[in-house]
């Protein structure tokens, strides 16, 4: 009883940890760009993008 039960699922091992964790930096990073990215072309184009005929 004092030992500890067995986890349920898929354990990874320390180097699976380490790739998930830096292919989800990579992720993130890749997402801030776009954001960053289609901030920048609506800041250029301004207030005219929402000027335009039906």
């Amino acid at each position: 009883m004092a030992d500890k039960p067995e986890p349920d699922g898929i354990v990874l091992t320390e180097a699976q940890q380490k790739s998930r964790r830096h292919r989800s930096i990579a992720i993130a990073l890749a997402l801030g760009v776009l954001v960053v990215l289609f901030f920048a072309v609506t800041m250029v184009k301004g207030p005219a993008v929402l000027v335009r005929p039906m």
